[in-house]
């Protein structure tokens, strides 16, 4: 091979060759593109709301003096102690919203990301530029784990700005009756809306994987949404609980033992370890099937 040659074939690879400062301005042009759309911030709007109706229904349950029926720990039970500190309004929207609206959210953004790309005809520009299939698969799967984040802060924000409105705040008690500081409290309420992000890494590879399969974006949400639902009910059926552990929705309101004196970990590990193990599989399939896909539009 003569030099002309050689040096020809390094001026092509460099061209072809995505440059990092190319792909940073891939990401930031996915999130704004993203967090532009109206659905996207209509999604936000509604989770943004959750809290707001949970706060004032507790609010005007208890302005005679009367209690909230609840107790115990997990999920939504968190409800019976709003009206002796607001900071619980926060864990109770994240266990009233994690089941359905949160992952609803993020199954549509998901869904839409490649399918919706392909039904606009927009794909197949994506994929001239330098990025590759690759490095825009990953930047499309970043993009929904940062809707995740914001939407979980949405909820968070939302609720603590309601609960400080609403009801007192203060020094509070874990489930295990041990008092924490507040700011220990919100440090908690902190970890828990990422603990909550991070839940749902498994659903948004699962959601990624089903929009390489269509070019339609409204089939691609409807069949991730249509999973979730599917998936939900088969973790409340009793004889099925042979395979309930392994489903990407059995160990999400886990994030309730962050609140005990001292941590359990065992349930949070193993949320962690699914989630991951879902993200590995579904993103591999995706990746499979992305890159050896007959892009036409």
């Amino acid at each position: 091979m003569s030099r002309a040659e050689a040096a020809a074939g390094q001026a092509e690879a460099a061209v072809r060759a995505p440059h990092p400062l190319w792909t940073l301005g891939l990401l930031r042009n996915e999130l704004v593109t993203t967090f532009r759309r109206w659905r996207t911030l209509a999604l936000l709007g509604v989770l943004a709301a959750v809290p707001v109706l949970v706060g004032v229904a507790v609010r005007i349950e208890t302005r005679d003096g009367a209690a909230v029926a609840g107790g115990g720990g997990e999920g939504p039970a968190f409800i019976a102690q709003i009206t002796n500190n607001g900071l619980f309004l926060v864990f109770t929207a994240l266990a009233a919203t994690l089941p359905f609206f949160l992952p609803m959210a993020v199954g549509v953004v998901a869904g839409d990301a490649i399918a919706g790309e392909a039904g606009a005809g927009t794909l197949r520009y994506l994929l001239v530029a330098p990025a590759g299939r690759t490095r825009l698969l990953l930047t499309k799967y970043a993009t929904t784990m940062v809707f995740c984040l914001a939407a979980t802060l949405v909820v968070a924000g939302s609720a603590l700005a309601v609960g400080a409105l609403l009801f007192p705040l203060g020094d509070l008690t874990t489930i295990s009756g041990t008092r924490i500081s507040f700011t220990e409290g919100l440090g908690r309420a902190l970890l828990i809306a990422l603990f909550v992000a991070v839940s749902l890494t498994g659903l948004a590879a699962l959601g990624l994987f089903v929009s390489t399969l269509t070019n339609s974006g409204i089939a691609a949400m409807a069949t991730t949404v249509g999973l979730l639902i599917t998936v939900q009910i088969i973790d409340q059926i009793p004889q099925l609980h042979a395979v309930q552990p392994y489903l990407f929705s059995h160990y999400w309101l886990s994030f309730a033992d962050l609140m005990r004196e001292p941590v359990y970990w065992d349930a949070l590990v193993k949320n962690l370890e699914l989630q991951g193990l879902y993200a590995a599989v579904f993103g591999s399939a995706a990746w499979a099937r992305f890159t050896a896909r007959d892009v036409t539009v």
